[in-house]
């Protein structure tokens, strides 16, 4: 008799059959998988899907999970018959902007480990021998990427997975989710109820119907996607057979939306250019006789759609004017808002998780991290992007993900810039100060909805003011985006006089009632237990030791906390943990508050004048807070900094922030005070080498890689999570730390994600970069070897040019912390 939990899976598909091989390989055999359709040809994305796995990805998370989908798939086989072609990956380009983001496609497989380079147009032409070469420029080759025969893979992993144990269920309609006490207890089908200790959703497309089934949002939206079979290609003729079915790399061509792959002596291709196509699962045809030409997920062909691009095809491809389009489909799959896939467990139904709108090309590795969470408590690779809770609740709202989720349908092979902001929806939250910052010529980017201003143009006019050593150089053009020299006056102003910086967007979420210390202790490194207005910066880490967030803890009274938090991920946390204990209250405050952040040498200057309270340093020392007013207004000042200034974060609530505002504004003008903006913001925290979590760091880095040891306080409090990992023996001694680097050439402001080369060797890679203008100099942080001198040279790959660098110590500005303690 199994000791091991239920397990059922909705799904069959590519998501389901590897989450069944997973767990079963894990020792989890209790696990059975249904599935409304016929096996191992279900009828969902999975049975129609071309299998194109491509590796190289801006995500580190989704080129893992690629880099794993690929060697499973090399190792399935049924009957001798193969699951992955390794016939490699081509990327074209038609134009230079293609050409020059293929080589930073070629620094990210570097930083990764992933075989690629950038190759020229005979090396293209040779790789792919139908193609114009006339008509590309180069393109990135990608030997280890590969097609994937997804139905016969599904086939493989069945066969394997109940070979340990596992059952799968064919042609068994899902009709609810059995639920008692806040728990799964089982799946309602139409042939009886099949019970569940833990279920899992790999519906696909069909997702949001399951979530609707306890009660669970879950945001994806199906959208159709064009492919065509061509008739025969006289130029294919004999090339391959029906064994090997492909010979040539697969091919994308993504200045016009194309990809395109062999099908023995036919071309099969795939289009994105076409609009958007959503589809209401009310609208799917019925399917009794499911086959690789007729199933629920292929509706009709829409031949004006495609074409366009069947000329464009033919210009690339002259091989394709001695054929035609034979036969096409219009093929389901799922997108997201932020074309990330889905994956956790119920807020409100334990037991009940999902892992949707995951492609073929990442199903094993989103396969493997979910059955890690399930049976470790944590997966190996760091999922935050891929968490269904990182969504606000707006984001949540039916309209917002079919907007968002046909405009990343739109935008998927688009050269997108990091800084890049979404055009629509916007002003979705706005700060209390938004009418006072458009004022002032506020140019806004947008993150989780909200406006955040990233540079002023009211500062333009003093620019020709700057002193010669904090005159900005010029950028690159990459670089250039989304950036402006007046980011430079608003960091000299705050290291030289006062700025007033909008800190409204971060997450502030409350914590009451007799348990919270308790609570709050249990899950952090700082201790808790700390008098009425002290604030604690603080690190919240999984069992193996990972941080899992970093959190800044202000107690506002003997039972409130109010906690300066990473976004949406860490009020799921707290909430959670709430939920297991007695007497404790979680609120997301954020929108209900705002906060100013006034920093300068002569912060004390401005808002001193303005309060009761004692703001000297004797009165109010770094990291203590007081609640008190500037003006009439009630405000909880915390004596925080981020940019290494003297100042203060200054919160009230939302109704006060205006007046709060014009109240500083005021003030300042004698002092000549200017607002400054996230890109002014970006660079002085650099320089004093502060973490930003989700970019520095992540579940996959301990503290004390991070540098981050000295918010581990293990000796001063009790048992917290991931204590033992952190304190077991040869826990401090890394391999590995986050490394302080500054940029020999003054023009290469790099952005993230370019691999680092350690004496010509790829060994680590950029998280956090910006232009240092309190020195100089770029700024890069990067994870690298441990141990490496400050003084040793390094060497940044930039779109596919060596920058070099230099390791430094840190903080590269104010290291004895005077500036920030006056």
């Amino acid at each position: 008799m199994s000791t091991t939990p239920r397990v059922v899976v909705i799904g069959a598909g590519i998501v389901g059959a590897n989450l069944a091989d997973e767990l079963t390989g894990r020792g989890w055999t209790d696990v059975t998988v249904l599935d409304q359709g016929p096996l191992p040809l279900a009828g969902g994305s999975t049975s129609h899907a071309p299998g194109l796995v491509f590796q190289t990805n801006a995500s580190k998370t989704m080129s893992e999970f690629a880099s794993y989908t690929v060697e499973k798939f090399l190792g399935l086989e049924v009957d001798g018959a193969w699951c992955f072609n390794q016939v490699g990956g081509l990327e074209v380009a038609t134009t230079p902007e293609r050409l020059a983001d293929l080589h930073r496609k070629q620094g990210w497989a570097t930083a990764r480990g992933i075989p690629a380079q950038v190759v020229d147009v005979d090396e293209c032409a040779r790789l792919h021998p139908l193609m114009d070469p006339t008509r590309i420029l180069g393109g990135l080759h990608t030997p280890t990427d590969g097609l994937a025969k997804a139905a016969r893979a599904v086939a493989a992993l069945i066969r394997r997975a109940e070979s340990r144990g596992a059952v799968f269920r064919a042609s068994t309609r899902v009709t609810g989710v059995a639920c008692h006490g806040g728990r799964v207890t089982g799946v309602e089908t139409d042939q009886g109820l099949v019970p569940a200790d833990i279920v899992v959703s790999c519906a696909g497309f069909w997702g949001q119907a399951i979530g609707d089934m306890v009660g669970m949002r879950v945001p994806l939206l199906p959208l159709a996607h064009q492919y065509v079979f061509t008739g025969q290609v006289p130029d294919l003729v004999g090339r391959n057979d029906e064994a090997v079915e492909a010979r040539l790399p697969i091919l994308r061509h993504q200045d016009q939306d194309l990809y395109y792959r062999e099908h023995n002596d036919r071309i099969g291709i795939g289009s994105y250019a076409h609009r958007p196509m959503p589809v209401s699962l009310g609208e799917l045809p019925e399917v009794d006789d499911v086959s690789e030409a007729r199933q629920p997920s292929m509706l009709p062909f829409t031949e004006e759609d495609f074409a366009p691009q069947w000329e464009q095809s033919r210009l690339l491809l002259p091989s394709l004017n001695d054929t035609k389009v034979d036969t096409g489909f219009n093929g389901i799959f799922s997108f997201t808002p932020d074309g990330g896939p889905l994956i956790g467990e119920s807020p409100d139904v334990a037991g009940f998780w999902i892992a949707e709108a995951v492609w073929v090309t990442h199903s094993a590795g989103v396969a493997r991290s979910v059955a890690q969470l399930l049976i470790d408590g944590r997966s190996e690779i760091e999922l935050h992007g891929c968490s269904v809770h990182r969504f606000e609740e707006f984001q949540l709202a039916d309209d917002y993900v079919a907007e968002t989720s046909q405009q990343n349908f739109v935008e998927i092979y688009d050269v997108v810039h990091p800084l890049q902001p979404r055009l629509s929806p916007r002003e979705v939250r706005t700060s209390p100060f938004h009418a006072r910052q458009t004022d002032l010529g506020a140019v806004f980017l947008e993150a989780r909805g909200w406006e955040r201003p990233q540079w002023y143009e009211a500062n333009a006019p003093l620019v020709a003011e700057l002193p010669t050593e904090w005159l900005p150089p010029t950028r690159d053009s990459w670089s250039a985006r989304f950036h402006s020299p007046i980011a430079a006056v608003e960091a000299w102003k705050t290291r030289t006089a006062v700025a007033m910086y909008d800190m409204t967007s971060l997450t502030r979420i409350e914590v009451s009632g007799a348990g919270a210390v308790a609570m709050l202790d249990r899950l952090v490194t700082g201790k808790m237990d700390k008098s009425v207005g002290s604030v604690t910066y603080t690190l919240a880490l999984d069992e193996a030791g990972g941080i899992r967030s970093d959190l800044t803890v202000a107690r506002l009274g003997p039972e409130l906390f109010q906690v300066g938090a990473n976004g949406p991920l860490d009020l799921e946390m707290l909430r959670r943990e709430a939920a297991l204990v007695d007497d404790v209250t979680v609120r997301d405050i954020s929108g209900g508050t705002c906060c100013v952040g006034v920093w300068g040498p002569l912060a004390r200057d401005l808002v001193q004048p303005l309060t009761s309270a004692d703001l000297s340093h004797e009165g109010l020392k770094f990291f203590r807070c007081v609640q008190t007013e500037v003006g009439v207004i009630p405000v909880t000042a915390m004596r925080l900094s981020y940019v290494g200034e003297l100042g203060w974060e200054i919160y009230t609530t939302a109704e006060y922030g205006q007046r709060l505002w014009d109240v500083l504004w005021r003030a300042g003008q004698p002092l000549g005070v200017v607002a400054a903006g996230r890109a002014a913001f970006n660079s002085l925290r650099l320089e004093k080498g502060y973490r930003s979590w989700g970019a520095d760091m992540t579940t996959e880095h301990s503290p004390y890689e991070a540098g981050l040891g000295f918010a581990v306080r293990p000796t001063t409090k009790g048992d917290f999570v991931g204590r033992d990992a952190v304190t077991a023996p040869g826990a401090q001694e890394v391999s590995r730390s986050l490394t302080c680097l500054t940029v020999d050439d003054g023009r290469s402001v790099v952005l993230g994600h370019e691999p680092v080369l350690v004496d010509g060797v790829p060994s680590g890679y950029v998280t956090s970069a910006a232009y240092g203008h309190t020195i100089g100099r770029p700024i890069a942080y990067a994870w690298l070897p441990a141990g490496l001198e400050p003084g040793t040279p390094v060497e940044v790959q930039y779109f596919g040019h060596p920058v070099r660098a230099t390791v430094a110590s840190e903080p590269l500005v104010d290291p004895e912390m005077t500036r920030i303690r006056r």
